[in-house]
This record gives C-alpha cells, sequence and structure tokens, in this order.
C-alpha cells in the first residue's frame, strides 16, 4: 500500500509512523518545510488529566467576559466571517453539561491510549524526546478556581485517574527550587511532557531512516477520484499515486477537506510561546496556572511559558499585547523568576486547530473508502498524537479500531 499523508505536524508525522511500521510506502506532502507548524512552540504535555472538552459549562460566560479585553486568555477576533459565526453557535450548543458527560469518555479513551503509546514511541527513537514522567501540576490563586479544580480531580479519579488535591504549602514542598504564590494545586502524576523540537526533529529523521518520503513546498490543489477512491493526489508540482490518502494540516483543514467534497467546521486558536535559556530557577514540574490559563513547562536548561486562545485569527503577526499577560501571569505565580517581556521577534506563535465540540475529526472521509481526516486536536495535539496515528493505521487496513471512534466521525456537524 501506498500512503500519503498531507500535512507534516505531529498528527501527520505519528501517522507516517505507524502506517511505515505496517511496511507501507509512505509520503508526507507538506506545504512549507515542516518547522513552522503548531507542533513545534507548544506546551509538549502528554495530559490524560485533560479530558474535558474545550466546550465545556461556564466557557461561554466567561469567555463573553474576557471578549471585553483583547488581552485576555480568550478572544474572538471580530469579523464576518460565516465559519467563525457558524463554528461560535456550535461551540455554544455543546458548552453543555449533558454534552461534556457525553465527549469527555471519548476523548479519555484517546489520550489515555497516546499515553499508554508515548512510551513505546520515546523507546523507538532511542530516549531523544525529551520525555519526563513527572507528573503536571494545575495552580491557582482564587478559591472558586480551587473548588473547580478539586471537582475535576474527582471526576479523573472516576476514570481511573491518580489525581491529589494539595494546599500551598504541599504544592511548595513539590517545588522545593523556585518560590511559589499560590492558593494550592491538583497535581496529576501520570501526566508527562516531551520537548516539542526534540520530539519532532527525532521523529522525521526516524521517519527518513524508515524510508519515508517527504515532499517539502508542495501545494495540494485537488484529488484524482475513480468511484469511491481517491487514486492521486495532485500538487503543483505533479500527481502522487495513492492507495490510501490521510488530511492532517491542522488549522488549514476545511480548506482542503473541501477539496473532496467534504465541510467539516475548523477555527484556528491562535496561541503564543516564549521560551527561556537558563531562567534564574526551573521548577520541577510543568504546570498550568489555571486562573490565567498559562503553561508552563520545563525544557531542559529552559523554560517555555506559553497561552492565550484568539479564535479566527489566521495571521502570524505577533500582538505584544497578548504576550505581557502571559509573562506576568508566570511572575505572579513564580515571583523570583523575574521574566522579562521578550522582543517580538523571540515570541513563537500557532495555530492551534479547533472544532466545536473539542473532540478531534478522526475517521474515513463520507463517500471515500480511502481517505482519512486526522485533525482538530485544538491544545492537545502532542497529547493524542500517538493514539491517533496508531488508529488512523488501523483504519487504513478496514480493521477494529482499538478504541471506538464514532464520536470523532468527520461529518458530526
Amino acid at each position: 500500500m501506498k500512503v500519503v499523508i498531507i500535512g507534516a505536524g505531529v498528527i501527520g508525522l505519528s501517522c507516517a509512523h505507524y502506517a511505515s511500521n505496517k511496511g507501507y510506502e509512505v509520503v508526507v506532502i507538506e506545504g512549507g518545510d515542516g518547522m513552522d507548524n503548531c507542533s513545534w512552540g507548544n506546551a509538549g504535555y502528554i495530559s490524560p488529566s485533560h479530558f474535558i472538552p474545550l466546550a465545556s459549562p461556564g466557557i461561554v460566560a466567561q469567555g463573553l467576559r474576557w471578549m471585553l479585553s483583547a488581552s485576555s486568555p480568550f478572544y474572538i477576533r471580530p469579523k464576518a466571517d460565516v465559519s467563525l459565526w457558524k463554528w461560535c453557535w456550535r461551540f455554544y450548543q455543546k458548552a453543555t453539561d449533558a454534552e461534556v458527560q457525553k465527549n469527555a469518555p471519548h476523548l479519555d479513551n484517546l489520550l489515555r491510549l497516546s499515553r499508554d503509546l508515548i512510551e513505546d514511541l520515546d523507546r523507538d527513537l532511542g530516549g531523544t524526546i525529551g520525555l519526563s514522567t513527572s507528573g503536571c501540576l494545575m495552580l491557582y490563586k482564587k478559591q472558586a478556581t480551587g473548588h473547580h479544580e478539586a471537582e475535576l480531580a474527582e471526576e479523573a479519579k472516576k476514570l481511573g485517574w491518580d489525581a491529589f488535591v494539595l494546599s500551598a504549602n504541599e504544592v511548595q514542598a513539590m517545588e522545593p527550587n523556585v518560590q511559589l504564590d499560590v492558593l494550592g494545586g491538583v497535581y496529576f502524576p501520570k501526566d508527562a511532557h516531551v520537548h516539542p523540537s526534540l520530539l519532532m526533529n527525532s521523529l522525521r529523521e526516524h521517519l527518513v531512516r524508515k524510508g519515508v518520503t517527504f515532499l517539502h513546498h508542495r501545494k495540494v490543489t485537488g484529488f484524482q477520484i475513480e468511484g469511491a477512491r481517491v487514486t492521486s493526489v495532485l500538487t503543483d508540482d505533479g500527481a502522487i499515486s495513492a492507495d490510501s490518502v490521510v488530511l492532517a494540516t491542522g488549522a488549514s483543514l476545511p480548506a482542503l477537506a473541501a477539496k473532496l467534497g467534504q465541510s467539516i467546521l475548523v477555527q484556528p486558536g491562535k496561541g503564543y510561546s516564549v521560551t527561556y535559556p537558563e531562567p534564574i530557577s526551573m521548577p520541577a514540574h510543568p504546570a498550568i496556572l489555571v486562573d490565567d490559563r498559562v503553561a508552563m513547562t520545563p525544557l531542559g536548561d529552559a523554560l517555555r511559558v506559553g497561552g492565550t486562545m484568539e479564535l479566527g485569527n489566521y495571521g502570524s503577526q505577533i500582538n505584544m499585547r497578548r504576550v505581557k499577560p502571559i509573562v506576568a501571569a508566570a511572575n505572579a505565580y513564580y515571583p523570583e523568576l523575574k521574566l522579562e517581556v521578550p522582543s517580538p521577534e523571540k515570541v513563537w506563535t500557532g495555530l492551534r486547530p479547533c472544532t466545536p465540540d473539542g473532540l478531534p475529526y478522526l475517521g474515513k472521509v463520507p463517500g471515500l473508502s480511502n481517505a482519512i481526516i486526522a485533525g482538530g486536536h485544538a491544545m492537545i495535539g502532542v497529547s493524542m498524537a500517538t493514539g491517533t496515528g496508531l488508529l488512523v493505521s488501523e483504519m487504513m487496513e478496514g480493521q477494529q479500531t482499538t478504541i471506538p471512534v464514532q464520536a470523532f466521525r468527520t461529518d458530526r456537524f
């Protein structure tokens, strides 16, 4: 079988890994150089604790309050875009207790599968991805936030995950090398993290050694279809024959899927991160600063700080009004770090592919037996990448998937 994967982010490379493991001929097509997608500047979390979908109760009201400020953790850039407002309407419909109760177990299944597989991948790649299994802290300063996080900890326990509610002193005891200013936290010991750049470089080099072909700077212009099968992927540099095709292009997925007659809802969730080499002190654990929606990740000798969600913005320009609150939050929780606001050229930005219900798209294009969509993983693409890759390889063969995938079908909206 010849498999053509469109997209060289972490999802596309994971699909290539599991397809090549089955002995398939694999070709990866990428519109750029593969170095500028959302897989590089993220927090690197492998987080089964993130089982609550983005669309959840209270997020709409909170989002409307945040909408009053362009520097808030969540912002929708107002514009006359039918697809954006259709997405927002669906998001509003899905942000209910009933929808969360229905969707969280499916998200948990995929996160659990991926968490199990990441250590296998680390071994396959010779321990070169910076994998750490130290867990993750959810830190907060507000009592109401602490109450909510404690409730989430109870939900995690119902799913079989360990979760420990900690006082401020207990959190500080877990972080002896850095001063903290928090009310408390929740510790998820099964969470892990990788160094995103190491993961992407190691995985790509591994795939090249296995014979995977990478075609960079290729634009996909269409598809050749015969009956119910895609026979070729058309590019600006010629056609590429295919027995199976995977669409894994992140935030640009809707435009590509439309070339196969599939209409899907994905909006870009723009985020920012700053990486500080050799900070004054280094946290022992990655942490999410819950009140401010900021992520902190120790990456070897460097510390990465990232956050914000700006919907509807496909641009790559750096908005320092959104960067400054990220740094301010880090300094508020870790006052001795005294992180400086960087110059714009030292800020990374990327587009997370967000679906209205917080579940990714993972399944075959209706009416086509050999075209699979794998996208819409939002802020937890690294967390779900290995599981996604395995499931896609199973779909290619038409075999029973390791976990049920009906909830992720591509035509659910």
